[in-house]
């Protein structure tokens, strides 16, 4: 048992810089600089005709037809509309609700593509430091709960741009040159999706210590291990628990190769085709810690599979841990009675003043059930869309920010229940004669006699 424990002790020692399965694309220099040419057409005349006669709605004070809506600020991308959208539009196509979230990530990308513009010539150094000295502004406003969110920026990047544009003037206008939102947001999300991985495995890595340190402090305690819930064979405790710390290791390792794969970089692909401009993509790959731009721009704004691949790992990781909660709430039960939760790791009931519950565990159980459906959204959601980017995919970021928080959480209260947990020893071994547990040594017993095992 003593080699088992040092095993599994040492298997806790992964970080996030581990290479395996790395791609070989460092090895190949993009070239996604094929523009498709747009044609401009006349402007679009868009007509709004009420088709709802309802009087109670006419006769609203304020209400209005899908019409022009006043005092609206003209979009970033507005230049060829007459009119702006209206209000039903605007607030159900709108993200900076949710993808406020990235604000952090998207200040990273745009510094490193300021400074990548002006080493290429297409800024000058002057626009720069502004530009960077406005981003830092803006971030402590965000950070310092300053920053004022405008849905009708409608996203995380608008906003930021809008309100750079605001403060600096004329250079902010720059900073979108050889840039679509499309590279831009998936910048971001990857970004943001790789330090997520770095503190799922920092919360994974606590859980690990917890449960070998329960370990430790169990050993030698022998309790009956069970197959279809019926008495099976004796275990040792530490065995039992250590098998816990061995799938949470599989679930880091799935969470290092996901971040591997992760880990390369579409700015520069802009809207889906590149740009004919001379940017140099391997410099804000290198800037943002990305291992190399991605080789083809197309997929570059148009795939999630890495997110899918994220979520599917969070929903194993979930999968273990409702595992190891259904093992606790039924072990802490009058039946089992093998654990006792101490106070601070349980609730009462408002009619029964007996109970003792262990709630952490059972609704660990049941938030699986949330990263398990935030898995099957986001593959839904992928499964018809053509190449390349679609609106649909502004859907993408909510399931992955509650897997996130949701998976996170499991962590830690599995952790905080496994440094708040006693064995009852005394209940355990006289669990123990009953079942016929020793019937399988019996047996072993009589081969090393001369016994046909099946007879």
């Amino acid at each position: 048992m003593e080699s088992h424990l040092l095993t599994s002790s040492s298997s806790l020692l992964y970080s996030s810089s581990a290479t395996a399965g790395s791609s070989a694309f460092n090895h190949v220099k993009p070239h996604c600089s094929i523009i498709s040419s747009f044609p401009v057409c006349g402007k679009w005349k868009i007509g709004a005709q009420r088709v709802c006669s309802v009087k109670a709605m006419a006769a609203s004070p304020g209400a209005q037809s899908h019409g022009q809506v006043p005092n609206k600020e003209a979009k970033l991308w507005g230049g060829r509309f007459e009119e702006s959208v209206t209000d039903i539009v605007e607030k159900f196509t709108e993200s900076i609700s949710f993808d406020k979230e990235l604000y952090k990530h998207d200040i990273m990308g745009s510094k490193a593509h300021a400074s990548m513009l002006a080493a290429q010539g297409l800024m000058s150094a002057s626009d720069r430091d502004s530009i960077v000295q406005g981003l830092d502004e803006i971030q402590k406003k965000i950070e310092g709960g300053e920053f004022v969110w405008r849905t009708d920026r409608e996203d995380v990047h608008m906003n930021i741009e809008a309100a750079l544009i605001d403060m600096i003037g004329e250079p902010a206008k720059k900073l979108h040159t050889a840039r679509s939102r499309n590279d831009q947001v998936l910048t971001d999300f990857r970004l943001w999706c790789r330090d997520a991985i770095d503190r799922i495995l920092a919360s994974v890595k606590h859980l690990q210590v917890a449960l070998l340190t329960l370990a430790l402090k169990n050993e030698g305690l022998i309790v009956p291990g069970y197959t279809h819930l019926q008495r099976a064979q004796p275990v040792l405790l530490s065995h039992l628990l250590l098998a816990f710390v061995e799938q949470l290791d599989r679930d880091a390792g799935r969470l290092l190769d996901c971040r591997t794969r992760m880990n390369f970089s579409p700015l520069g692909a802009c809207a889906l085709a590149g740009t004919g401009l001379p940017i140099d993509r391997f410099m804000t790959s290198d800037s943002l810690g990305f291992t190399a731009p991605m080789r083809n721009s197309i997929d570059a704004v148009s795939d999630r599979d890495f997110v899918l691949e994220f979520l599917s790992a969070n929903a194993i990781i979930g999968i273990h841990l409702s595992r190891l909660g259904e093992e606790w709430v039924l072990w802490a039960s009058e039946e089992f009675g093998f654990i006792t939760p101490s106070d601070s790791v349980s609730t009462g009931s408002s009619i029964m003043p007996q109970k003792k519950n262990p709630d952490p565990m059972e609704l660990v159980r049941g938030k699986s059930a949330r990263v398990v459906g935030d898995l099957v959204t986001l593959l839904t959601l992928c499964k018809g869309l053509p190449l390349a980017y679609n609106r649909d995919l502004q859907e993408d970021k909510e399931p992955v920010f509650d897997s996130v928080k949701t998976i996170v959480g499991m962590l830690e209260v599995s952790a905080e229940f496994a440094q708040n947990i006693t064995f009852n020893k005394q209940r355990i071994e006289k669990a123990l004669p009953a079942g016929y547990l020793d019937a399988t040594t019996l047996a072993d017993y009589l081969v090393k006699k001369g016994v046909s095992f099946k007879a």
